[in-house]
């Protein structure tokens, strides 16, 4: 389906105001689910095939787990991470693949620059460039090269789409999503594969809720989230402020998150701007009566819009519908 005819069919998710004037608006989908399947509330078109990104990363540990790899902890977390690319994580990737004796040489991941802003400054002042450990996605690529060598698979081909343990990582996202279709590569270089947001939405509820692989996955995100993302991310904060939340977010406008009771929620915003994510986030889980620390939430809501250093606005949620429910009526 051409984008022509998807996008303008998803309502207004948020309004960026500066002054006293809305500046530009964020259309998207919302699904909200129940550990049945159950949708709880939805906006836009939730079947619709789109890519999740970097958001299915613990589907991909649950594969990776169910075929061999020998992590828990802060490591497992980190195998499933987008990280910042601080120490912690540098030092991560490295254990991770010396474990299973191999190096970083082994991944093939694209070399970058750390993602997060001070990690960043700190690796260029210390005259380092781009490499392939500092890259967000380097938890991920080892963890993928220790899993090939604890089920003695090929290492040099782990990125094609044909091998076992890329076979292995479409199934389970099929299993879980109930949709692993539109095969293309992602920006680190694997295997890439469409859900539904519903279907996301469902396969994070039950992440969050089961026992198995998904639960391990579950319980090292809780007990780690500073390696799923970093120190002083967003992610890492809803993490310590909803007890119980497994949430990750992915490229271009996509936030996923699990309760324990079952209940799936993801967003997806149609122009891959993610600033709107939180505020969206932290307003659903309000809706839902999620228990949460109440100033944490509320510092996580509030994203200012900035004139010249200072706040002069902010992220507003809109007053489209969702389903048959108003946003505004979600407060």
């Amino acid at each position: 389906m051409s984008v022509d005819a998807v996008f303008p069919e998803n309502p207004v998710l948020a309004h960026i105001i500066r002054g006293d004037l809305i500046e530009c608006q964020h259309r998207g989908r919302i699904a909200v689910v129940d550990a049945a399947g159950n949708v709880l509330l939805s906006a836009g078109d939730i079947e619709e095939p789109m890519y999740a990104r970097s958001a299915v990363k613990p589907l991909q540990v649950v594969a990776m787990l169910r075929n061999g790899l020998d992590l828990d902890g802060e490591l497992l977390a980190l195998a499933a991470a987008s990280h910042d690319g601080e120490g912690i994580h540098r030092r991560g990737v490295a254990e991770i693949l010396r474990g299973a004796g191999s190096d970083v040489e082994a991944l093939q991941n694209i070399p970058d620059l750390p993602l997060g802003e001070r990690a960043r400054a700190e690796w260029l002042a210390a005259g380092h460039r781009a490499q392939r450990i500092t890259q967000n996605c380097s938890g991920k690529h080892a963890a993928m090269i220790r899993t090939c060598l604890c089920r003695e698979w090929p290492v040099q081909t782990y990125l094609e789409p044909d091998h076992p343990l890329q076979r292995a990582v479409r199934d389970t996202i099929q299993e879980f999503t109930g949709m692993a279709a539109h095969r293309t590569i992602d920006g680190c270089g694997t295997p890439l594969f469409a859900t539904s947001t519903r279907g996301l939405a469902l396969a994070f509820g039950h992440l969050a809720s089961q026992g198995g692989a998904a639960g391990k996955v579950a319980d090292a995100f809780r007990a780690h989230p500073e390696q799923v993302s970093g120190t002083d991310h967003p992610e890492r904060r809803l993490h310590q402020a909803v007890p119980g939340l497994v949430c990750k977010g992915g490229a271009e406008g996509c936030l996923a998150m699990g309760l324990k009771d079952g209940t799936g929620i993801v967003v997806k915003i149609d122009d891959g701007n993610p600033r709107a994510l939180m505020p969206i986030a932290v307003h659903l889980l309000r809706w839902l009566g999620v228990p949460g620390d109440p100033a944490a939430l509320e510092r996580l809501a509030l994203v200012p819009v900035l004139g010249h250093g200072h706040p002069v606005g902010r992220i507003g949620i809109a007053s489209a519908p969702t389903g048959d429910v108003d946003m505004h009526d979600l407060g």
